[in-house]
């Protein structure tokens, strides 16, 4: 798998007469290499030549790079003055790689790519390209192994969000509901999937206030009686991810919540309904956006239908008002249009799909009526 990979991104190497290449985010070098450590102050490169796939790491991450990362070369650089005589630093092996290199010009993956390291890599070759665009192009065709994992991220997702939602009452903690979820999904998680990898991200922010904040912590506020919740849920089993969120109301609707609820849940069902290999992602937002607007709903809707899933939280390419890009088969999306209304809440459904020839495959699963949705 990881082989295969590298020697795409050498294809671009080749055409644009690249003689190394440098790749600094955790996604990517999971993405190429199947290694992923936990990053705290020490950088770890991924350094690719047309003979060698190398990472450069940390001492304290070499045994593991060593059992899990698919490369050619373990560089290591240390911080404890017995092995100081062999590299101290990242920037002193990094330079070590570069100068044996005969061109002249590097790839480096400038979305996540410290200044640092750029500026090291200009003082010894004279060109830096992006491959940024390259590699997110190539993640965003997900394999049959990527979305069979994905699949399984499905399964857990869907079955923490059942689990918080049964619990979700007046007088709970938004921090409350969402380790409910958390705990069914390490449980099940550590009978079904041996020695398996595991990362949430779960957010439940609720009431007038907080629910109009797309992206906020959980915390300590206790749920109200007509409060609107948005719960969000993504689990990352071995790497690859789902998404699912659902917005709940808590007691008897308002008008207002109502109206508001079943707009965003016909803007998804449409974009849902309408997303497919061969349109564009501007197309799936226009669907989505339209029906908000007619239900005048517009200036609420302050963000993309939907972003790509895989590796990443979020990944490129979106479902974007400005993003004409041909949707291909074996994409992978959240469709999740949401609207934000000060002093009544926030609402917005997100399921993920992976889109298909033949027909979609939708790999979560909750109830999307309101009637299903009012606790």
């Amino acid at each position: 798998m990881s082989n295969l990979r590298v020697n795409m991104l050498r294809e671009f190497m080749k055409e644009n007469n690249l003689q190394a290449a440098v790749v600094m985010s955790p996604d990517y070098q999971f993405y190429l290499t199947g290694f992923r450590a936990l990053i705290y102050s020490r950088p770890i490169i991924l350094f690719i030549t047309f003979e060698q796939c190398s990472l450069i790491v940390p001492g304290l991450e070499e045994v593991h790079a060593r059992e899990h990362a698919v490369v050619d070369r373990i560089l290591p650089y240390y911080e404890h003055p017995e092995k100081a005589n062999i590299a101290k630093t990242y920037l002193e092996v990094l330079e070590n790689e570069l100068k044996v290199q005969e061109g002249s010009a590097v790839g480096v993956d400038m979305n996540y790519t410290p200044g640092k390291i750029i500026n090291e890599i200009q003082s010894v070759k004279t060109t830096v390209i992006d491959l940024s665009v390259q590699i997110e192009k190539m993640r965003s065709i997900k394999d049959e192994k990527e979305i069979t994992a994905m699949i399984e991220a499905g399964k857990l997702v869907n079955l923490g969000v059942s689990e918080t939602l049964k619990h979700c009452k007046v007088g709970a903690t938004e921090l409350e509901i969402d380790a409910i979820g958390n705990q069914i999904i390490y449980q099940t998680a550590s009978e079904n999937y041996p020695n398996a990898t595991l990362d949430l991200l779960v957010m439940t922010p609720s009431g007038p206030e907080r629910s109009i904040l797309p992206h906020v912590y959980s915390n300590t506020r206790k749920i109200q009686h007509g409060d609107v919740i948005i719960h969000t849920r993504q689990v990352s089993l071995n790497g690859y991810r789902a998404e699912l969120e659902r917005t709940v109301i808590i007691g008897k609707s308002t008008k207002q919540q109502e109206h508001a609820f079943l707009a965003m849940q016909k803007a998804q069902q449409a974009a849902l309904d309408f997303i497919r290999p061969g349109v564009k992602a501007s197309e799936v937002d226009a669907v989505a956006r339209g029906i908000l607007r007619e239900e005048g709903y517009a200036e609420f809707a302050i963000h993309r239908t939907g972003h790509a899933i895989g590796v990443s939280l979020h990944e490129p390419p979106y479902l974007s008002y400005d993003n004409d890009l041909v949707l291909e088969e074996g994409m992978a999306y959240t469709i999740e249009p949401g609207i934000y209304i000060p002093g009544l809440g926030g609402f917005r459904h997100s399921d993920t799909v992976i889109l298909k020839e033949g027909g979609n495959l939708l790999i979560t699963d909750y109830p999307r009526d309101l009637k299903d949705l009012i606790f």
